[in-house]
């Protein structure tokens, strides 16, 4: 139980990470890099953009892989199973409840008690 513990909390940091990387980043080249807009630092610019998009694939990665190791440590309860008990448990025909049934339609005779008279 403590390796799902401890998987589960760094694809939580992972996640995190990556929301991070990708709020830094901007579609139209802003973001993070057009902080860096004087004209000797054109290659930051692009490392910056370079270095966000590959931690961006990275921690994707990560965190797919610590998805599928996470749910390959999942701890599960070992219990012997009994082929003899589940038939034991089934419901036998007499203990199926009975649904009530259509009332018999009402006879000739009035609500007062009355006969009809001819």
């Amino acid at each position: 139980m403590g390796v799902y513990i401890f998987v589960s909390i760094l694809v939580l940091i992972a996640c995190v990470f990556q929301i991070l990387v990708v709020l830094v980043q901007n579609s139209k080249g802003g973001g993070l890099a057009a902080n860096f807009t004087s004209a000797g630092q054109t290659m930051g610019i692009r490392k910056t953009a370079d270095f966000l998009e590959k931690a961006t694939w990275t921690l994707a990665a990560s965190i797919l892989v610590l998805s599928i190791l996470a749910t390959a440590t999942i701890p599960r309860q070992e219990r012997e199973v009994n082929p003899r008990t589940s038939i034991d448990a089934a419901a036998s025909p007499g203990d199926i409840p009975t649904l009530p049934t259509a009332v018999p339609p009402a006879s000739s005779a009035s609500e007062d008690g009355e006969q009809p008279q001819n």
